[in-house]
């Protein structure tokens, strides 16, 4: 499953709570049968199942998850008798005991089970969504929710195979897992009935079923025939989908070895989908948003990111499906490797865009989670529903996949595919756990991997690696000491017990090629031959683990940083001289230095990161006195950039510099506040508006953003017309978040009166507040309006994705803020966010903390250098 990164809100779903409960070990399924017939007039529909089992041993009952099911009758048959089964239901655990008056005896059974069942508005389940004016039902099981559409062994290590059947309105069509094997008329008037062919072995939560009206476009890949199912109307959207499909099905068949294991694809994009996509077998559902574009005007970030969605949920179906977690404790294993595989094929396919330097950035991000207090290990126990979707968040995809980008480059590519081959080949159709993977790449690799990736997937946070490099008799003797980072400075500075095995790649002043030491102490020397300048230690810039310099050695880094790094080491070297300023290790003058010796820099991506510390310092650490001081330095050191760049693409102009041009002129305006730029992003957006496609795609995003700060009623009225008007989901996401860009408070309210309307998608009402509530401008009347509407907003869907407020909260740098957050959630919990509600608590207490720690010294800075900036 892909989480949706939409806006930078991060979807944190909520499931009902439960008591720690697993299945007995008293059955095992073999096969279920299940004819659906959903019902669009009742919203609800019908089941028919029959479960072949094996009893393990001698029984009177059988449990079974479900939930929200109404049995209508239930008989199990055994050694040539059938009993009709006692039904009891235990909501709480989301379980029903089966219970006979005869023992039953080890051996095959048979459980036939005839129930019905709600077609819910909660995205989950079993559930309800509208298109055109027309229903359809469609489902989302991942990862306890199947339960909710048939009785079920809904534990992922209970593979089985499936017949699925789905009796539907005559001009509907249904899509699941496998082909069609029949299409029958009946059995009622106005019905057809569609019976699909038998699946090979699966997990329950991978059971998929569409019903409705839908059309696609269609092609193949490998003797793999693939379809784009789109709602009416769209399926001209889904085109370049289906290029992603085909590449990635050619790429991953040559990566595993192993031919694409199903008999089709199909990929299913929703306009009601709560996450982004969701690797059922062989039907993929998706967001349609992660899975359509307009290709006439979509910038390249669109295209990478729907792509990856794509490739990261068919790389799904070899890791995940055809091989399967034991349990959910594993479910990073899934989540991290289709993480760290989703780019490869794109970066093959595209080399262009430069997806190595998106894969440096996302570990960025993962190490920024991993710095706070209240982090998990990447392993982690689960029991409960809402214990196992707390394990769908950025240390199960961001940190595994880095953790697995560190380890491909230690190992080295072919080797890792060579284990993750042996993994595949023998695990599949089954589960494996964790150690057989790293058993797999230890064996491939003849390293020592099964000691050292627990080290990094077993204990939480990630490794603070400082070097003190001196010369001595000819050679640069290196000490590398490692403790936990964290933001905390006092936990920092604290007694520690973490110890990891570190990759640490070695690379010095002139020299070419870098030298991997294994750091397995707290303190470890090494030599390298001559004398060198400085010590880089995160050479490619695959290592998970953050960098600690001496101040003379990391200026000496900064006046080579444009010819001695490549851009993903750049990146490296940014990101950990703003973790250093983060801590107080080192002052935020000298990181400030840093970036304007990087004026000349023309990578988009070195920018792209350099922006983000650059616009946190504005929105979050600037006082209101020092503020005009520090838009004249952004405007001095990015002003004469955006000059050189200018408003419009140049014949010739390559991703890399689109993209550039966005990101400066975007940060120009935002945090700059340059009221030239302010002024021509509001005349190209109203162009824009007026007539689609006269702006390049990639300025579009950027116009709107910077069009909507200084933007009046009329502009606001204009793309709220835009929103109500538009179907592609690109341009409909573009205008719907830009209504969170505005800063007058009237507008703001009118978008958060909005987002709880009826006309706003339940999926959408709730990123919409965030949106808003992660602005300066509107954080405080967001988080009013959140606290005074919570009924409604816990309602909006069941609670399936309140977490994503709750964490939103950690962009606040209030303490008056932070306090109310921290009473209000203590009268209005939420069950699976909790983990969420304290680092966002953490995130807030360390701004505070920034804040207070470097603001003086920014002061102070600027006074010295505001407006020397490229100079």
């Amino acid at each position: 499953m892909k989480l949706l990164n939409l806006f930078l809100l991060t979807i944190v779903l909520v499931c009902v709570s439960a008591e720690a409960q697993r299945l007995p070990d008293v059955a095992v399924p073999d096969n279920y049968r299940l004819t659906f017939t959903p019902d669009f007039d009742k919203d609800n529909f019908s089941g028919d199942e029959t479960i072949q089992i094996r009893v393990l041993k001698p029984s009177s009952s059988l449990v079974l998850n479900a939930l929200d099911i109404d049995f209508r009758e239930v008989t199990i048959a055994s050694g040539g008798a059938i009993q009709v089964a006692k039904v009891t239901t235990d909501k709480q655990k989301q379980m029903v005991t089966l219970t006979v008056p005869q023992e039953l005896h080890a051996g095959a059974a048979t459980i036939h089970i005839r129930y019905t069942g709600v077609l819910n508005n909660e995205l989950r389940g079993f559930y309800l969504g509208k298109a055109g004016g027309r229903k359809y039902a469609a489902t989302q099981f991942e990862s306890t929710d199947a339960r909710r559409a048939f009785p079920s062994f809904d534990e992922p290590a209970y593979k089985a195979t499936f017949d699925i059947s789905a009796v539907v309105d005559k001009d509907d069509t249904a899509i699941s897992n496998y082909p069609i094997a029949s299409d029958t008329p009946g059995p009622a008037a106005g019905k057809h009935k569609i019976t699909f062919k038998t699946t090979p072995k699966m997990s329950s939560y991978l059971v998929a079923l569409v019903v409705g009206n839908f059309e696609y476009v269609e092609g193949s890949s490998d003797g793999v025939p693939i379809r784009v199912w789109t709602t009416p109307g769209k399926k001209q959207l889904g085109n370049y989908a289906l290029q992603v499909g085909e590449e990635c099905i050619k790429y991953f068949d040559n990566y595993f070895g192993i031919k694409y294991p199903f008999e089709k694809l199909d990929l299913i994009g929703l306009p009601d989908f709560a996450a982004g996509a969701m690797e059922n077998t062989g039907a993929i559902t998706f967001r349609d948003a992660a899975l359509l574009v307009n290709e006439s005007n979509a910038p390249s970030d669109t295209y990478k990111e729907i792509g990856s969605v794509i490739s990261h949920e068919i790389a799904h179906q070899w890791f995940g499906d055809l091989v399967t977690t034991q349990w959910w404790d594993d479910i990073w294993l899934n989540e991290g490797f289709a993480t760290w595989l989703e780019t490869k094929p794109l970066e093959a396919w595209k080399p262009e865009w430069h997806m190595d330097l998106d894969d440096v950035l996302d570990s960025g991000n993962s190490l920024n989670i991993d710095s706070l207090q209240n982090t998990r290990p990447i392993h982690q126990a689960a029991d409960t529903p809402d214990q196992i979707e707390e394990l769908f968040d950025g240390i199960a995809y961001g940190k595994a996949a880095a953790v697995l980008r560190m380890l491909e480059a230690y190992l080295g590519p072919e080797a890792f595919r060579e284990g993750v081959r042996a993994y595949i080949k023998t695990h599949s159709y089954g589960n494996a756990t964790e150690s057989d993977f790293w058993s797999a790449l230890a064996k491939a690799s003849n390293k020592p991997v099964d000691r050292m990736m627990p080290t990094f997937v077993n204990q939480a946070g990630a490794p603070l690696v400082s070097v003190h490099a001196q010369c001595q008799g000819g050679l640069t003797k290196v000490m590398l000491s490692q403790r936990r980072y964290f933001y905390d400075r006092r936990l920092l500075d604290s007694d520690f017990k973490e110890l990891w095995m570190v990759p640490v790649a070695l690379k010095t002043a002139g020299q070419a090629k870098s030298e991997t030491v294994l750091l397995t102490e707290k303190n470890q020397l090494f030599e390298l031959p001559g004398c060198k300048k400085w010590v880089f230690g995160n050479a490619g810039a695959q290592g998970y683990y953050r960098m600690g310099y001496e101040s003379p050695d990391f200026q000496s880094m900064s006046q080579d940083v444009e010819q001695g790094f490549t851009p993903a080491e750049r990146i490296v070297l940014i990101r950990d001289a703003w973790a250093a300023v983060r801590t107080g290790q080192q002052p935020i003058g000298d990181f400030l230095r840093l970036a304007d010796g990087l004026h000349s820099e023309r990578n988009a991506k070195v920018v792209e990161q350099m922006n983000l510390e650059l616009d946190y310092i504005g929105d979050h650490l600037v006082s209101e006195v020092d503020r005009a001081g520090y838009q004249s330095f952004i405007r001095a050191l990015l002003g004469p950039m955006q000059k050189e760049l200018g408003w419009t693409v140049a014949p010739g102009d390559d991703t890399n510099r689109k993209d550039l041009r966005a990101y400066v002129t975007y940060s120009l305006g935002y945090t700059g506040r340059d009221p030239e730029t302010l002024a021509k992003a509001r005349e190209l957006a109203l162009q824009e508006m007026n007539s689609p496609a006269s702006v390049d795609p990639s300025m579009v995003d950027t116009v709107f953003g910077l069009a909507a700060i200084n933007g009046d009623a009329a502009l606001y009225d204009k793309m709220m017309s835009h929103v109500q008007e538009n179907q592609a989901p690109e341009q409909y996401y573009r205008y719907f978040y830009n209504l969170a860009r505005f800063t007058n408070p009237a507008l703001l309210q009118r978008t958060l009166d909005y987002a709880l309307s009826p006309a706003v998608r339940s999926q959408d009402s709730l990123g919409l507040i965030a949106s808003v509530m992660d602005t300066p401008a509107g954080e405080k009347l967001a988080w009013n309006f959140v606290r005074s509407h919570w009924d409604k907003i816990q309602k909006i869907m069941g609670g399936y994705n309140t977490g994503g407020l709750v964490s939103t909260t950690g962009s606040f740098c209030d303490a008056g803020m932070r306090d109310q957050v921290k009473q209000f959630f203590m009268e209005h919990p939420v069950p699976a966010a909790e983990r969420s509600l304290r680092q966002a608590l953490e995130r807030v207490n360390y701004c505070i903390d920034l804040r207070n720690q470097q603001s003086p010294a920014l002061a102070s800075w600027l006074q010295r250098n505001g407006a020397s900036s490229g100079k």
